[in-house]
């Protein structure tokens, strides 16, 4: 998580968690010539936009006010979606026994890209299938979700 990320979701979390929703991560990325602060909410409901309109509303001001991205940037406040991307050491805990979809760095076995049940985690390693991949190979991790019959 960098700087920016951290002093945002500092900032940000309890005007979120005060309007009754949850503070799923803060991800602050370039995209092209584009900086883009991604504002990610949740609840047990589900999220809609106008539930991204609130949030939007309720944290535009005291971003602008405490200044602590110099770039140009869009803001976007959204769900973080059914095959969310897990960043954080909470967010693997919650889905511990879901399956998932690691994309790696280079090659495990000949695979960049592993699908499997999560088991476990520490702060070295991702258990897939009771397999060990090293965190620092890792480049991504989401929920997998099975799309077929829905």
């Amino acid at each position: 998580m960098s700087k920016i990320e951290k002093n945002v979701e500092e900032l940000v979390k309890p005007i979120i968690e005060n309007l009754g929703y949850e503070l799923y991560d803060v991800i602050y990325e370039k995209e092209a010539k584009d900086y883009y602060l991604r504002i990610l909410i949740d609840k047990k409901e589900g999220i809609n936009l106008e539930d991204c309109e609130k949030v939007n509303n309720a944290i535009t001001e005291i971003l602008d006010e405490k200044d602590y991205i110099k770039d140009q940037y869009f803001l976007e406040v959204s769900s973080p979606g059914i095959e969310r991307v897990l960043r954080k050491d909470w967010q693997m805990q919650e889905n511990i026994g879901k399956e998932v979809e690691v994309k790696l760095f280079k090659p495990f076995n000949g695979q960049k890209i592993i699908t499997g049940i999560l088991k476990g985690f520490d702060d070295e390693n991702i258990n897939i299938n009771d397999v060990e991949l090293p965190r620092k190979d890792i480049s991504l991790i989401k929920i997998k979700y099975n799309w077929i019959g829905v």
